[in-house]
């Protein structure tokens, strides 16, 4: 998608103050909730404006206030991981490599939900010569073996997503979000890519034992929870041969969002 067709959130911005990475680490929401929204760009700039005036801060690295995301994600050639996702199994994992662009900071991460519903997260830096294929390196092999179902002999990269991504977090510290935008595909297997457009998915994660200001923002806005993967969305537009099943009807319901359709090429 053009840069052009893109609302520039940069001013909306402005209106909030930083918060640095190491003071958003030092709080940690041990009773942990979290709930994920699927919004167009027109939409996010109201939000944001009722954030800021609600005394939200907006995290701040390497002096930008929106970061570069680029992910590739791992699966067995059944997809199996997908599958799961797509079959409702309680318990399940993702593999990925993950690098922070701002930074230059590369990760091979690893996320397992439980069946209670909690995600737990490892991860190791890798270099970023590793992003697309992490698999010859031994001690990342070794890693993942330690920490996942799957050897990286299983594995073989699928997926690369692209996204902006603007955290921010109440004053209390008992709430943060991770907004992302200029969602971007492209799968290895099939050489297909596509984008979701204006398509804003929300990522809430609150301290469930206090009152969320943000939800009430939501609310003011007509937005309601919806569970979405970017890593199911993508394989299901990508993969023209895959069972995909009820996420299908997401992608449908995101269309309606952004009041337009999903193309790939």
């Amino acid at each position: 998608m053009l840069e052009s067709q893109h609302i520039s959130f940069v001013e909306a911005l402005e209106a909030f103050a930083p918060v640095t990475l190491s003071e958003m680490d030092g709080v940690k929401l041990m009773n942990r909730i979290d709930s994920k929204y699927l919004v167009n760009e027109t939409s996010l700039l109201g939000i944001l404006s009722d954030a800021a005036g609600a005394g939200y801060r907006v995290l701040v690295t390497d002096g930008g206030r929106i970061s570069q995301y680029d992910s590739v994600y791992y699966d067995t050639p059944q997809l199996r991981m997908f599958l799961d996702h797509r079959n409702r199994k309680l318990t399940r994992q993702k593999v990925r490599t993950r690098s922070y662009v701002n930074s230059g900071d590369t990760f091979l991460e690893i996320k397992r939900k439980n069946n209670k519903g909690r995600t737990k997260k490892k991860r190791m830096p890798v270099p970023v010569e590793e992003l697309n294929d992490f698999r010859g390196d031994a001690l990342a092999a070794e890693f993942l073996a330690g920490h996942s179902a799957f050897t990286a002999s299983m594995l073989s990269p699928v997926l690369e997503t692209v996204f902006r991504r603007i955290t921010l977090v109440n004053p209390a510290m008992t709430e943060r979000l991770t907004i992302d935008t200029c969602l971007c595909f492209k799968n290895f297997r099939t050489g297909l890519e596509t984008t979701l457009k204006d398509a804003v998915i929300i990522e809430l994660k609150q301290d469930g034992r206090a009152v969320s200001t943000m939800k009430g923002i939501f609310l003011s806005h007509r937005v309601k929870p919806m569970r979405v993967s970017k890593y199911c969305m993508a394989v299901t537009l990508t993969e023209p041969g895959v069972k995909s099943g009820r996420f299908k009807q997401k992608v449908r319901k995101i269309e309606k969002i952004i009041n337009n359709k999903i193309t790939v090429l």
